[in-house]
């Protein structure tokens, strides 16, 4: 259901505009890729970033977990201009449209999308996700949970000409 919050955009920006975004990891990773995961994941398989150094931190801690490990957070530009060319869609909040398209995602449907980007849902969003998707709770209970939770943000690149866009920084 659309309603004018989410959009399928082209990023609008002046020749060479660039915005840095973070990736939490294990690894250095100079080279993004896309990887079959493990797990179903909000906007599919693909390459996750974040605009908040923060919230990468938050990635690399859950990564960790109980290991003995170090985790690092990678930092990209990623070239607006160069994305201007690309299929995008943008979901400005959490709305009905953006959880459709997670529940699809999550069940495995496939997308045409080169980059997504919008609210993450995180490990109290997702359960309240999984109990909608299981049939635990309504689609309205849903929304009454979730309308006191603040997601937080992330960027997923779907396609090689999406991580074109992206030169890793450090």
């Amino acid at each position: 259901m659309a309603d004018g919050r989410n959009q399928r955009i082209h990023y609008q920006t002046k020749e060479g505009k660039l915005m840095k975004l973070y990736h939490g990891s294990l690894e250095i990773v100079k080279e993004p890729q896309i990887r079959l995961a493990n797990r179903t994941l909000d906007y599919g398989m693909g390459f996750y970033t974040t605009t908040s150094q923060e919230q990468a931190e938050l990635w690399v801690k859950r990564k960790i977990g109980e290991r003995n490990e170090k985790g690092i957070v990678n930092i990209y530009e990623f070239d607006l201009s160069s994305a201007e060319k690309l299929n995008v869609l943008r979901f400005t909040e959490p709305t009905e449209e953006w959880l459709d398209f997670i529940v699809a995602c999550r069940r495995g449907i496939p997308h045409k999308y080169d980059i997504v980007e919008g609210p993450m849902a995180d490990d109290t969003i997702y359960n309240y996700l999984q109990n909608y998707l299981d049939g635990k709770i309504s689609r309205s209970a849903f929304w009454e949970l979730v309308k006191f939770k603040y997601p937080t943000h992330q960027i997923s690149f779907h396609t090689v000409s999406a991580l074109d866009t992206l030169e890793f920084a450090g």
